[in-house]
């Protein structure tokens, strides 16, 4: 297939989906373009994940496992990008050469591709996850290459996350308008540190549903799992903003103890964690069960959604900073005693400087 040939195919592919935005209709913009909806929600997913070279990948044929390095040597590269997570691709291979390790840098840059390591940010975030995990001892270089990315994020106010409890990332999602039903609305709550994920239906968007999903769903697992919840992050949305004196949510919060951050001003992506979430859910869920069964009532989609966010935490893997490859459920249970010792030592007394 030529470049030219490989741009007409990419432009159709994005042209079907920004046409179904265009109509509001997936199956006419479907119809229109001459793909099934199946073809549409792979082409959304992968154009969300990585943009026009995600769909550019799909076109060509699939690697051949039998030519990928052996795993001894796949399982170095690993390792040493959590020794040395500032060593680029060339030295990487340098040095497991010098250790009798033959490796090519770009052979070394396909195993971090497949591992979610090719940038020193996310080698960063994999060795903070391991220290958070499982205690591990910090050597010099490690300890300077954390540093270093501590005072960047600083400096770019971006936000971080500690260990379980300490942010939750909360957003309304349209489910959509089912026959006999009526219009679907869920409220999701994702822990932003180990990725556990917790949803609730309602008939509608409002403040006290916000709100009830906090006292319903969130609240009682912290309880159950004895750790507590220091934050949430939603947008500014109605149903999370208002009037702290007469607004459901923000009272609601404030009854709780609960830090309430909202994301910057025409910056929802901020809370990017709880969309790429929704369109999990959406791919894996939804766009199959509403294919195979007419749902009656809200009830009976609830149950089917927790059977499947059930899954999601306790048996799919997830490849997020923290989890390292784990469940969500697993990352929570690892991290707790981490979580617990951060608690004991914001209790411990401190010198305070007051400022006004």
């Amino acid at each position: 297939m030529n470049i030219e040939t490989g741009h007409k195919i990419i432009k159709n592919k994005i042209g079907l989906l920004k046409l179904s935005e265009t109509l509001g209709n997936i199956s006419q913009a479907c119809k229109v373009m001459g793909f099934s909806r199946d073809s549409f929600y792979r082409f959304k997913e992968l154009y969300e994940q990585g943009g026009e070279a995600a769909l550019r990948e799909i076109s060509r044929k699939k690697p051949i496992l039998a030519n990928r390095v052996d795993p001894q040597v796949e399982a170095a590269v690993i390792r040493h990008a959590i020794d040395q997570p500032a060593y680029g691709q060339h030295r990487v291979a340098n040095e497991l050469r010098k250790q009798g390790i033959v490796v090519s840098s770009g052979g070394v840059r396909s195993i971090w591709l497949r591992h979610d390591l090719e940038t020193f940010a996310k080698r960063l975030k994999a060795l903070s996850a391991k220290v958070a995990q499982d205690g591990l001892i910090l050597t010099e270089d490690q300890l300077r290459a954390l540093e270093k990315a501590r005072e960047e994020k600083q400096a770019h106010g971006e936000i971080e996350t500690e260990h379980p409890g300490y942010l939750g990332s909360q957003d309304t999602y349209y489910v959509g308008n089912i026959k006999g039903v009526g219009r679907i609305y869920q409220q999701t709550f994702i822990d932003t540190y180990c990725k556990v994920a917790l949803v609730k239906l309602y008939d509608r968007k409002h403040a006290i549903t916000a709100a009830d999903m906090i006292n319903d769903r969130v609240l009682p697992f912290y309880e159950e799992q004895g750790i507590p919840l220091l934050r949430i992050l939603t947008d500014r949305g109605s149903e999370y903003c208002g009037n702290r004196e007469h607004h459901d949510y923000e009272l609601y919060l404030d009854l709780e103890n609960i830090e309430h951050t909202r994301t910057k001003v025409k910056s929802p992506q901020t809370n990017g964690i709880c969309e790429r979430f929704h369109q999990t859910l959406q791919n894996e869920f939804y766009a199959n069960a509403f294919r195979r069964k007419i749902y009656h009532s809200l009830e009976e989609l609830q149950s089917d959604v927790d059977t499947w966010i059930y899954h999601y935490n306790h048996d799919r893997t997830h490849s997020g900073k923290h989890c390292f490859g784990k469940t969500p459920m697993q990352t929570l249970k690892d991290s707790i005693p981490f979580a617990l010792a951060k608690q004991l030592n914001q209790t411990l007394p401190t010198s305070v400087s007051v400022s006004t």
